[in-house]
């Protein structure tokens, strides 16, 4: 028999990038309720830092989670997320999703200038 494991609309037809980015714009709609002018923030998702693009920086000890890029020539903010050092980290779906929201609300508070904690009350209380 040949075709696919499962209909697509069963969670094992989602890949792993699927469900990644389903986790980081279910962090990024909770926020959004709170603070509305992160509507004209970009958010994306990107697999790994790259070093030739100055995201990582190769002295520092850890891989970063995320990173801000504030607007420049007319672009919007953006926020990253990696999802290979996220995915790493963690060892299941919960733990991942608790994970990409601290990140999410790192980078927003950097973005905001403000502590994660007044970004979401509940920051590291998870």
């Amino acid at each position: 028999m040949r075709g696919p494991v499962a209909p697509p609309q069963v969670p094992l037809a989602v890949s792993r990038s699927e469900a990644f980015d389903d986790l980081v714009r279910d962090s990024v709609s909770r926020l959004e309720r709170r603070w509305p002018q992160l509507s004209g923030v970009e958010f994306a998702v990107q697999e790994v830092p790259r070093s030739d693009d100055g995201e990582l920086d190769e002295q520092a000890e850890a891989v970063p989670l995320g990173r801000v890029a504030e607007s420049k020539s007319g672009r919007p903010d953006r926020i990253v997320v990696y999802r290979r050092p996220v995915e790493i980290r963690t060892r299941n779906r919960d733990e991942r999703a608790l994970l990409v929201h601290e990140v999410v609300v790192e980078q927003v508070a950097e973005l905001l200038g403000l502590s994660p904690e007044s970004v979401d009350p509940r920051y590291g209380q998870d």
